[in-house]
């Protein structure tokens, strides 16, 4: 590709980005260097001839080559036929002439037999044209055709495909130039003006004050010039800073200006997949010269290492709480001198979205907690939208000072800095934000956009006399603000690429982050600030890691993990692990560390709500001593927002606050666990149905005694069907008679069991070689209920519900099918999620893969559609849930559903949508979930207690009211949505005899029409339906009254 080719896509992709989509496709015809498929389709499919034929006419020429000539052929034909089809003689006759005449030389014949179309009454009946049914469908089999040519075209090789180039690109290249230009002023100033790119940037000397003495201008002559933030002191234009806020040089080096455009293309700090070396060049890089291995370090005497004291929280509610809680210790003596619960001081300068988010949820949970330098004031960072300030005098004299509505949604992270004299407050949010306010007088100053993702943590930083920001969002971008409105100065990737956090060494002269990455693969690396790439990457961490880890610097030497319940140590200078320290044991997996200023104290996370402090093994006990020690101390104060009154450690390094923000062990709150657990823990026995208090009724035939795999009601709702492990359908249907005058299931009228007359039962296909245990069945009707579509570890077979014909089978295992969902708008597009962690959109009618998609890490458990939102949710083994756009399928979103960490491990989370199309419930062995699939956030949230029994699965009601869920102790329980609030439990051991005996229920299926009845399969292949009496008509929580005789007959029927 040459440059000028380079240059053009650059071009494509900025106007792209602008929306000049019009333009766009002018100069991919103009250059023909590019041609969209996608946009050629959208002009055939509306019928914009004229327009095809023009972007066509930029590619090829009729008289090209045989595949040129058919391409406008069938473009001309299709139009031709359109106008018969419309009864449009005239219009035909002249499309004939002028357009079809010019392939009479090639195809003699044919153009005869279109001419004698004219005269005929109606063109379907020529043998070659039968298949053409309307206009719609015949420009689809149209373009499909065209598609194929296309790509053989030897014309259009090299011009289907964009190239795959980093987003803003030329904005970057640009950006670049000026730095470059900036590098080589005389008199470079701090906050350059750059008005225009039509010359070169030239500093003009200020008058009344200094000049910078930038660094960089002594070196420019000689060896790569380092362009750090410290040193770039501007990156854009004035005029086109709005539009470039991804920010351009990385931390990085500037060499001698590139002659060609080739060597500027690759001079940006980072390509797409981050231009950090690979882990093999990083790791394979020795220590440095002199140094052995870690064997021959030791910690000296004065690293903290032996636990001095514990402070101990027990049940008290008072630190980092779901209610914002803060506690302020004394470290020396353990006295705790004050507690202050969360309390707005100002409701009216707050939000109407706070506001409406408080009464929706009003549980508050403390972030972050941080000191300004000289200890006078400390923040506190909390989960919906709030920052405050307290001010510090010594004691327990603590007093509000600032309140801030800082960010919509959670507050994730808060830092203090102090460039020019002036105290500064950092803060960065769910919202994407990174804002930094005045902490003496409130006054907002900086607002910085650019990042994707929720912000999760911030590092304010200075070097000669420049001071910068560091910031990291859940995407795993890295970017770096001037305080200025001229947008990131640094982009690039963190290993990882989820949650990260950033720390200097004391001297503030070597950089170091700790990343975790989705799947719990944990980074600890130092930076070279000069190049932007990775100078170390440090061995020794649990790969996966138990939940996001937090590490901390100490004395220029130390990087302290807390990872696998253990503080695990590193010499800065060796890639190696130091030793490890398990604090007299009792650590979560991923506990906080912090040290204190001085180095000489260390706070660790303990389980039970506890915080360990470690001081050198050759001093005494911590004693109550003289002068401040709380300010000595004050450093470790974060560590204290990090309890919470119940610690949800189980949630895991998978767990996520409501904003997206996650939440590792050490810092897990309640927010997100609602409040039901400690219902369900204390759940009276008063609420539970015992029969006769409700009604029920057992199918007369069983599965042949197989586990019922899945159990589905038609759309309908007249009948029900039950797939055994054994690939076998029983259908049963009531009918509409005098007993029954709506034909809908009911718990009155046993139904029949049916099939076609003279046909076999519906059997699908299996795979003999997947063990029945090991195989998957899945069934789904079409909207109609005509066909349904099943799977039980081999083939997808399609099958005629009334006649029980097998349509069609594809997609042989393996891989094997583990779900499947139809795409509501055309019941022809099958979703299908296979064991090898793929989604395969798969066209029925047209028996081709139309996309296969690509975001899980283990097999693929759980599909739903939403027609509302045009969306696929998709949920797998590695628990993530993932919303797929079902236009593209590109991918939009993702986040992990909140294990427990006692519970089995995620391999079996099914999704189903809300009758609203909106919200969607998410089931796991051990908690229930309800999302909203746009964003992902948690609405609600269920966790099985610790003695509780596990579910078996769980459905929505059909008006979305009512959650059903099945346990494997043979009971059900009713909530509502989405705040899980328990209705009622409903024990079947009374009336379904077969549980005692080591019968479980498997899976819950709702009626569609009425909301109040459900069904449920049992693992000996039994099919139970359920209602609330008549008398009732809902499940309640208040218990219907029935005669004791009569619920002893029930119990005792002899």
């Amino acid at each position: 590709m040459s440059l000028r080719e380079d240059l053009i896509f650059l071009i494509l992709q900025f106007l792209d980005e602008e929306n000049l989509k019009e333009t766009a496709h002018i100069l991919e015809r103009e250059t023909g260097i590019f041609f969209d498929m996608k946009y050629f389709e959208g002009l055939a499919l509306s019928g914009n001839w004229d327009e095809v034929e023009r972007y066509l006419s930029g590619f090829i020429k009729v008289e090209d080559n045989k595949f040129s000539l058919k391409i406008y052929f069938e473009i001309r034909k299709q139009k031709f036929l359109e106008a018969l089809d419309n009864h449009d003689g005239p219009k035909a006759l002249s499309i004939l002439v002028n357009d079809l005449k010019v392939f009479a030389p090639y195809e003699e014949d044919l153009y005869k037999e279109m001419t004698q179309l004219l005269t005929a009454d109606d063109f379907r009946k020529h043998e070659s044209l039968t298949t053409y049914i309307d206009t719609n469908s015949a420009r689809i089999i149209m373009m499909n055709e065209l598609k194929k040519i296309i790509e053989a075209n030897p014309l259009f090789h090299g011009k289907l495909k964009f190239p795959n180039i980093r987003s803003q690109r030329l904005r970057r290249l640009i950006n670049q130039s000026l730095n470059w230009q900036h590098v080589f002023c005389s008199q470079p100033q701090q906050d350059p003006v750059m008005k225009t790119l039509f010359v070169d940037h030239v500093c003009k000397p200020q008058d009344n004050h200094s000049v910078v003495n930038n660094p960089l201008t002594s070196e420019v002559g000689s060896a790569p010039v380092p362009t750090s933030p410290s040193s770039c002191t501007s990156t854009q234009s004035t005029v086109i800073h709005s539009a470039v806020t991804a920010g351009t040089v990385g931390l990085c080096a500037l060499r001698n200006p590139a002659e060609t455009l080739e060597e500027l293309q690759d001079s940006e700090s980072l390509s797409k997949t981050g231009s950090y070396k690979t882990w093999d060049e990083v790791t394979s890089g020795t220590t440095n010269p002199g140094q052995g291995q870690s064997s021959v370090f030791r910690l000296h005497d004065d690293f903290p290492k032996v636990v001095q004291k514990t402070l101990n929280e027990g049940s008290s509610p008072v630190i980092g709480t779901n209610v914002g809680d803060i506690g302020l210790w004394e470290v020396l003596s353990g006295d705790k001198l004050l507690c202050r619960s969360f309390k707005v001081w100002d409701i009216g300068a707050c939000s109407t979205i706070f506001k409406a988010a408080m009464v929706k949820n009003p549980s508050v949970s403390v972030k972050r907690i941080r000191w300004s330098p000289d200890g006078s004031i400390f923040g506190v960072a909390y989960s919906k939208h709030i920052l405050q300030l307290y001010s510090y005098s010594g004691a327990s004299d603590v007093r509000p000072k600032l309140e801030f509505d800082a960010h919509v949604g959670g507050v994730n992270d808060l830092a203090f800095c102090v460039p020019d004299e002036k105290l500064l407050v950092i803060s960065c949010g769910d919202d994407k934000i990174v804002k930094v306010w005045d902490a003496v007088s409130g006054v907002k100053i900086f607002t910085f956009e650019g990042h994707e993702a929720s912000v999760y943590s911030v590092l304010p930083h200075n070097k000669e006399r420049i001071h910068f920001i560091f910031s990291t969002s859940l995407d795993g971008k890295i970017k770096a603000w001037l305080y200025d409105n001229l947008g990131a100065r640094v982009d690039f990737d963190a290993p990882g690429r989820w949650c990260t956090t950033m720390a200097y060494s004391e001297d503030a002269k070597r950089l170091f982050s700790c990343s975790t990455s989705k799947d719990g693969e944990s980074f600890l690396v130092e930076w070279n600030e000069a190049e932007g790439s990775l100078k170390k990457i440090y061995q020794g961490l649990r790969k996966p890691s138990i939940g996001v880890l937090q590490f901390d610097t100490a004395n220029n030497q130390f990087l302290v993990v807390g990872d696998d319940h253990l503080i695990k140590i590193w010499d800065m200078d060796n890639l190696e692990l130091l030793t490890t320290i398990d604090a007299d044991g009792d650590l979560p997996a991923s506990p906080c560390v912090r040290f204190n200023k001085e180095g000489t104290l260390l706070a660790v996370f303990s389980n039970g709500n506890g915080i360990k402090i470690l001081g050198r093994d050759s001093c005494p006990k911590l004693q109550q001593g003289s002068g401040n020690n709380f300010l000595a101390f004050s450093s470790l104060s974060e560590i204290l927002s990090k309890l919470s009154i119940n610690q949800i450690s189980s949630v895991g390094s998978t767990g996520m606050e409501d904003g997206g923000v996650p939440v590792d062990e050490g810092t897990r709150n309640l927010e997100n666990v609602k409040p039901i657990l400690i219902e369900e823990a204390n759940m009276k026995i008063s609420n539970v149905y015992y029969h006769p208090q409700f009604q029920f009724l057992s199918l007369p035939a069983k599965t042949n005694k197989n586990v019922v795999s899945s159990l589905t009601y038609n759309n309908a709702g007249d009948s029900i069907l039950a797939l055994g492990s054994n690939a076998n359908h029983v259908v049963w249907k009531w009918l509409q008679n005098d007993f029954n005058m709506n034909g809908k299931a009911t718990t009155k009228i046993p139904p029949q069991s049916w099939k076609p007359i003279g046909r076999p039962r519906l059997i699908g296909d299996y795979s003999t070689r997947t063990k029945p245990a090991d195989s998957v069945a899945c069934f789904v009707y079409s909207k109609n209920d005509s066909y349904g579509i099943t799977t039980s570890g081999g083939k997808i077979s399609v099958f005629n519900m009334l006649t029980y014909k097998k349509m069609v089978s594809f997609m042989p295992s393996p891989p094997m099918a583990t779900s499947l969902a139809l795409y509501p708008q055309n019941n022809n597009i099958l979703a299908v999620g296979l064991d090898d962690s793929t989604i395969v959109i798969y066209n029925i009618l047209r028996d081709e893969v139309e996309s296969k998609l690509k975001g899980h890490f283990g097999k693929i458990t759980g599909l739903a559609f939403s027609e509302v939102l045009n969306v696929l949710v998709s949920s797998g083994a590695d628990a993530q849930i993932v919303v797929w756009n079902s236009d593209g399928w590109e991918r939009l979103n993702s986040r992990s559903m909140q294990i427990p960490d006692e519970g089995p491990p995620p391999s079996n989370i099914r999704i189903q949508f809300h009758q609203d199309q909106i919200q969607f419930l998410a089931v796991h062995d051990t908690c229930l979930a309800i999302y909203e699939a746009k964003e992902l956030e948690c609405v609600g949230q269920w966790v099985t207690g610790k003695s509780s029994a596990h579910i078996s699965h769980a459905t929505i009601s059909s008006d979305g009211q009512l959650v059903y869920a099945t346990f494997l102790d043979g009971t059900a329980s009713v909530f509502n949505t989405p705040n899980f609030h328990l209705q009622c439990r409903i024990d079947f051991n009374a009336c379904i005899l077969d549980i005692r005996n080591e019968v479980y229920p498997v899976v819950v299926a709702a009626h569609p029409k009425n909301p109040n009845q459900f069904a449920v399969g049992l693992s000996n292949g039994g099919i139970h339906i359920f209602e609330p009496l008549e008398s009732v008509g809902k499940w309640t929580a208040s218990l219907p009254v029935v005669d004791p005789l009569n619920r002893w007959l029930s119990i005792n029927p002899e």
